[in-house]
């Protein structure tokens, strides 16, 4: 992602994102975290998963849906050989996943 004067550009949607909330500040709970993922449905984010033997993942995307246990991203495909990815809520709790969500400043919809 390149910058594009206050915002984050994204080349390969050519258009520029408003970095909102990184889901640090969710809450110290599995409910909370599901509650605050709930609101997120449909915004593009990035996020950092830890692939083992010291590396990181980073992939970007849409969070698409939300379950009991776990969430859904359906994966930029240009990017990615993988469609979509699903996490547990324990793994943004223990730091094991890591997301940043983007808002569009052009149309005030995330």
């Amino acid at each position: 992602m390149y910058n594009c004067y206050n915002f984050k550009f994204d080349s390969l949607h050519d258009s520029c994102y408003n970095e909102v909330s990184e889901v640090d500040s969710m809450g110290k709970t599995l409910a909370e975290i599901k509650q605050t993922l709930d609101l997120q449905l449909g915004k593009r984010l990035t996020l950092k998963a830890n692939g083992g033997r010291r590396k990181t993942i980073e992939r970007s995307g849409v969070l698409t849906e939300t379950y009991p246990s776990v969430f859904i991203v359906e994966l930029d495909q240009a990017e990615n050989s993988l469609e979509r990815v699903s996490y547990s809520y324990t793994d943004i709790l223990t730091d094991t996943v890591q997301l940043k969500f983007f808002e569009d400043p052009a149309n005030g919809l995330a």
